[in-house]
């Protein structure tokens, strides 16, 4: 372990044998940043994708900023089991050249305590291609936040409180805390290469707007399952279309939903999120 003094901001450079992606990691001490200049397409949406967690038990907070947009990521709620977690966070470029930064804003009493920073990358996000028959955009989660290849526990996306652009290409995270996106090579996925897991309960949602015909009926199918990674209860999910509610319950491994409605306005929020049963 060792310090570097960058313009007056000292940055603890910290190897830990926890760190789930690379081995080595930054640790950002009491109003200590880490910037980077990045080439990017100007007008573009961009992904980024970063190992980050806490090293003491108090809350700590992680902010991530480009111009004119910032965010503040709480890292006090581990949702994996090796001791960080992975977050992905969307911006869109105004020009061709772009700072990037991590800050901890935060005063801790503690001078060693401070978040770990790890395994940075960014992705461009490519335009949505709405399928034909679905008006439903990126319905199978298959456009979404990179994914390490060598390892990963699932990249967390924020709510659109804390990130106003959706790292969720067509989705809106609609709800107090984060999902959780998980690919088919990590996980056991119910249907095509990614999902969605909805990882918080009551407090994690998912939903979308969608055009359509007023007096038309549609049909609503989705497809819930377990992502086999150790979590129990009896993982009900439910979805809103219009005025039509459907509360569903995983009792195998995936199941199949439809539902049928009749839709009154031009547009519908089609909204899931998990269901506790009374």
């Amino acid at each position: 372990m060792g310090n570097q003094r960058f313009a007056g901001i000292s940055i603890r450079w910290a190897t830990a044998r926890w760190l789930f992606l690379c081995n080595e990691a930054i640790k950002l001490g009491n109003e200590a940043s880490s910037t980077q200049i990045i080439a990017v397409k100007p007008g573009s949406m961009y992904f980024l994708t970063f190992g980050a967690t806490k090293t003491c038990a108090q809350d700590e907070v992680l902010r991530v900023s480009v111009p004119a947009l910032s965010g503040d990521l709480s890292l006090q709620t581990l949702y994996s089991s090796n001791g960080g977690d992975t977050y992905a966070w969307a911006f869109q470029a105004t020009s061709k050249v772009f700072n990037v930064t991590f800050h901890n804003p935060g005063i801790q009493e503690d001078p060693t305590c401070g978040p770990l920073l790890d395994a940075v990358a960014i992705k461009e996000m490519v335009p949505l291609k709405l399928t034909r028959g679905n008006l439903v955009k990126n319905g199978g989660f298959e456009y979404g936040p990179h994914v390490f290849k060598n390892f990963s526990t699932g990249v967390l996306l924020p709510p659109k409180q804390r990130d106003l652009i959706s790292p969720l290409p067509g989705w809106i995270i609609e709800s107090l805390k984060a999902v959780k996106y998980i690919d088919l090579k990590h996980f056991s996925v119910p249907s095509g290469l990614a999902a969605i897991e909805l990882v918080a309960g009551r407090e994690s949602a998912i939903a979308q707007i969608i055009r359509t015909v007023p007096n038309k009926f549609y049909n609503l199918t989705f497809t819930i399952g377990d992502a086999k990674n150790g979590c129990h209860g009896s993982m009900m999910v439910e979805a809103f279309a219009a005025k039509d509610t459907s509360k569903s319950r995983m009792m195998l491994l995936k199941r199949v939903v439809q539902s049928n409605f009749k839709q009154i306005k031009d547009h519908i929020l089609l909204y899931f999120s998990p269901y506790k049963a009374q």
